[in-house]
């Protein structure tokens, strides 16, 4: 990649509609955009208005007699642009053909293909857009739930940048003091005590923590949670996968072991994201093929976030009901006990056991979707903070931002205990810095090549 070309890409999906853009940004998008669009009027392109739409023809750079199509252009001049480069957008009509052409010709007057999210990558670059705001960007653009959407926009507000920017500047304040000190140890320059450091650094530690605990809500509802449903053959498992993702993906049918592997979606119930995991009926079988989906199905379970163990409410409970209860009553991963076909008439004796086996047990009709409003209630409360305004508060989204937190914290404990203990200053030093660096990772004031290409990397080409 190399940032001083200029780049053009199709920033509209490829396919039939009113309108597509051609983006190009670069020292010579001027040059390139006067290269392939005639202004209607006689002006050129270069002498257009900052922001304001000028109408004109787009033509192949090597022949001017024969129009591709008509459309509209933007100049955005640098700094004043989202990459903050010279920017030139052109608006064709949204043929699959015509916006090739349009993007072939681009390319022939002196354009490179952008590569994906290196338009973003520019604008972080230029210091138009931090980190912690690109992640944001990346979120909003694969946004599919509500509360995914509102953790994105609060991110690109600054929410999260904001709130390691007062950390970070509240440790700087802290090491300019101490740097006093040690550099002029005679002068009598730092403004602040060792327990005023102490009080700014335990401040500083309580800060990280509440921002970290929010990693559980953030990963949530963007990340999602590995959910896994089991039960024995028939209690209705592919019937509340079906509802939970409100599509017939897995088959169901009223023959035993119908389910055979292991069936993937991502779901949204409530404002939880869902990584659901459907699985073969558990039950003693000498079928091979069943046999090997029930290993997978017990170790799925073994590994999962949340299990919703699905039982049939309306017959007696069986001998691999009892297997499923014993494993998952002696386990610590969060599960919810469906008692299934509600609509049908209950086994008293079923539903006194299960209650008695299981924290929460909810009577749920998978075919006709009774009782899962209460499921998204219930696994909204085990893994979103009631108390997080996903709009205004800072929320920590990505695993990366998380470990930052964790790595600053341990940083800055350290550091507590060495001032606390009396350790001259300039040993005490060490863990803060090291915290700042950790802080300064989320919203890329440090952070690694390997990070910020792994998030610009999950960006469209044209983004």
């Amino acid at each position: 990649m190399n940032l001083f070309d200029t780049i053009a890409a199709i920033s509209t999906p490829i396919g039939k509609g009113g309108v597509a853009m051609i983006r190009i940004s670069g020292n010579d998008a001027l040059t390139v955009g006067e290269k392939i669009f005639c202004p209607i009027g006689g002006k050129l392109l270069s002498q257009s208005e900052h922001g304001k739409m000028t109408y004109g023809e787009i033509f192949e750079p090597s022949n001017k007699s024969v129009a591709i199509d008509d459309g509209m252009a933007v100049v955005f001049r640098a700094p004043r642009s989202f990459t903050g480069e010279d920017t030139v957008e052109i608006y064709c009509h949204g043929g699959i053909l015509v916006t090739k052409r349009v993007l072939k010709a681009v390319l022939s007057a002196g354009a490179r293909l952008a590569q994906a999210g290196e338009f973003t990558r520019r604008a972080f670059i230029s210091g138009k857009i931090d980190l912690s705001r690109a992640e944001a960007l990346g979120s909003l653009l694969e946004a599919k739930s509500e509360g995914q959407l509102r953790l994105a926009r609060g991110g690109m507000r600054g929410n999260l940048s904001q709130k390691t920017l007062n950390i970070y500047e509240s440790l700087r304040s802290v090491m300019t003091s101490i740097y006093a000190v040690i550099d002029f140890p005679d002068e009598d320059l730092g403004e602040l005590s060792r327990e005023q450091i102490c009080a700014l650094v335990q401040d500083a530690i309580r800060e990280i923590k509440k921002l970290s605990a929010t990693y559980g809500t953030g990963r949530a509802v963007t990340e999602g949670i590995p959910t896994v449903i089991v039960g024995r053959t028939n209690a209705g498992k592919s019937s509340v996968y079906n509802r939970i993702l409100g599509y017939d993906a897995a088959i169901v049918t009223d023959i035993e072991g119908t389910t055979r592997d292991i069936l993937r979606e991502q779901a949204t119930l409530g404002s939880t994201t869902l990584l659901l995991c459907d699985t073969a009926g558990i039950r003693q079988t000498d079928d091979k093929v069943e046999s090997i989906g029930i290993s997978r199905a017990l170790e799925e379970m073994s590994a999962a976030g949340l299990v919703l163990a699905v039982f049939d409410g309306s017959a007696e409970l069986c001998k691999d009901d009892l297997l499923i209860i014993d494993k998952l009553t002696g386990s610590d991963i969060p599960c919810v006990a469906l008692i299934n076909k509600s609509d049908l008439s209950q086994n008293k004796n079923t539903a006194e056991r299960i209650k008695d086996s299981f924290k929460c047990c909810i009577s749920v009709c998978a075919d006709s979707g009774d009782g899962f409003d209460l499921l998204a209630k219930e696994i909204d409360r085990l893994f979103i903070d009631g108390s997080i305004d996903m709009d205004n508060d800072a929320v920590v989204t990505a695993a990366w931002q998380y470990a930052a937190l964790e790595l600053a914290e341990e940083a800055l404990s350290s550091s507590l205990t060495e001032l606390e203990a009396g350790t001259p200053l300039d040993l005490c030093c060490i863990g803060i810095e090291a915290a700042m660096s950790a802080i300064g990772q989320v919203d890329g004031r440090e952070i690694g090549e390997d990070i910020v290409s792994e998030i610009f990397s999950k960006f469209c080409v044209g983004k």
